[in-house]
């Protein structure tokens, strides 16, 4: 399984980011992963920003980001993304992919390594 998030950097407050998270090693279109992006801030715990399902129903966002990020996939590109709007300085962190794959029952987290994003003037 490998998972390799692209599309960070530095934007300004109000500005726009699309984080893509491409993924091999596994059926991503099957009903049995559930993919998630979650983000790390400096001094902080990892936290789940939001969902999606192999449908591409999204199952939760985080407070805070409900509104103005979207989670969508193409089962084409095996990609997930994340499209975030309005930044807030408070956005910043390193965003991480995350694919959770069940196995007759049992899930099992698969981590991109993670893609930095700044927000800044």
């Amino acid at each position: 399984v490998q998972l390799v998030e692209s599309g960070g950097g530095l934007v300004q407050p109000g500005g726009s980011l699309r984080l893509s998270c491409a993924a091999s090693g596994f059926t991503f279109s099957s009903n049995l992963v559930v993919m998630s992006w979650h983000r790390q801030a400096p001094g902080k715990e990892r936290e789940l920003v939001g969902t999606i399902g192999s449908s591409g129903l999204t199952g939760y966002y985080a407070d805070g980001v409900e509104g103005r990020f979207t989670i969508s996939r193409s089962n084409d590109k095996n990609t997930v993304y994340l499209q975030m709007t309005s930044l807030r300085p408070e956005d910043t962190a390193v965003y991480f992919c995350k694919a959770k794959l069940y196995t007759e029952g049992v899930p099992t987290n698969y981590w991109g390594q993670g893609t930095q994003v700044t927000v800044s003037s």
